[in-house]
């Protein structure tokens, strides 16, 4: 399956766009990293890795999920 990746020094942010319901809890939750309007639309360096990995696992779709780098 398509996964895109999005990166910070700490978290890789993986998006599987066929699994998303589009239901809008991540640019609710985080505005400033998550603009389905603006390229690349997830920008993780505008939230903490806390923040990021909080959010993450309320994705009702299971689109979004994480990876920490090592």
């Amino acid at each position: 399956m398509e996964t895109h990746e999005y990166k910070t020094g700490e978290i890789t942010i993986l998006w599987k766009p066929k699994l998303c319901i589009h239901a809008g809890v991540c640019v609710k939750s985080l505005p400033k990293v998550y603009n389905p309007k603006e390229r690349p639309w997830i920008k993780p360096e505008n939230a903490t890795t806390e923040e990021l990995k909080e959010q993450l696992m309320k994705c009702p779709s299971g689109a979004l999920s994480y990876k920490t780098n090592s």
